[in-house]
């Protein structure tokens, strides 16, 4: 634990070493609840998660039907043996909505609450305590998100327009030297062509949009104004409003 009082120390570089540097202790609870499942499901390790994977086919089944909403499959990846049953993610960007609209309603009007939340999906966690009602609940819920948005479809998110993780990384500084170099901030419109001089991420899904040293893309900013827009948390900037970035150079 740091204690800081007064203006002697910079608060900003202070949180950029933490988060470099810092790792949360692991959880008793957690630690404890871990045993007390491999203990459960050593009990009866054959079908334990039968009815689960049940209803997760069930709910995947019926959400396949509804119109403007898809769901991930093992379909979709022709290099994959196969993905968690138990897992269930659902596209949203078909009826316009990105996965942090999708969640805000579904847990506020539907009792339903995401595992994941993602800039154009959500992924919903089917476990020993799913229950039928559950199911029925998340199905309800996305045939009202279809009903009230996919009537408009000049809504539907372009994905390719907003995607930004490709292999178009230009590292202009080591991150080394980026973290000990001047710094000045500047409007996040004005900082594309900069070298960026702060780690920003956003959650979901936790990668770095830009880390310390690297060159600011047109596309970087226009994704993190876009997740930012739509509810999405971005960590890492020193200005939390995302109004303004560290970059390198006086």
């Amino acid at each position: 634990m740091l204690h800081l009082s007064g203006n002697l120390i910079d608060r900003e570089k202070i949180c950029r070493c933490l988060q470099t540097l810092q790792s949360s202790s692991p959880s008793y609870l957690l630690l404890a609840s871990l045993d007390a499942a491999r203990a459960q499901i050593s009990e009866n390790p054959e079908n334990i998660f039968d009815e689960a994977i049940r209803l997760a086919v069930g709910a995947k089944n019926g959400i396949k039907k509804i119109p403007g909403i898809s769901v991930l499959d093992v379909l979709d990846f022709s290099n994959f043996l196969g993905i968690d049953p138990l897992r269930v993610t659902v596209g949203v960007q078909g009826i316009g909505l990105s996965g942090f609209e999708a969640d805000e309603i579904l847990c506020k009007d539907f009792g339903v609450v995401p595992e994941l939340v993602g800039t154009h999906s959500i992924t919903l966690a089917f476990n020993l305590g799913t229950k039928r009602e559950h199911v029925s609940r998340l199905v309800l819920g996305l045939k009202y998100l279809s009903e009230t948005y996919y009537c408009n479809v000049e809504r539907a998110i372009d994905v390719e327009k907003v995607a930004v993780f490709d292999n178009d990384v230009k590292m202009v500084l080591s991150p080394r030297d980026a973290f000990f170099a001047s710094k000045r901030k500047v409007g996040i419109e004005e900082s594309v062509g900069e070298i960026c001089g702060e780690l920003i991420c956003t959650y979901p899904p936790g990668i770095p949009v830009l880390f310390p040293g690297e060159f600011i893309t047109e596309a970087a900013v226009e994704y993190l104004l876009y997740v930012k827009r739509k509810g999405a948390t971005v960590t890492g900037a020193a200005d939390r409003l995302l109004s303004s970035v560290l970059v390198c150079g006086k």
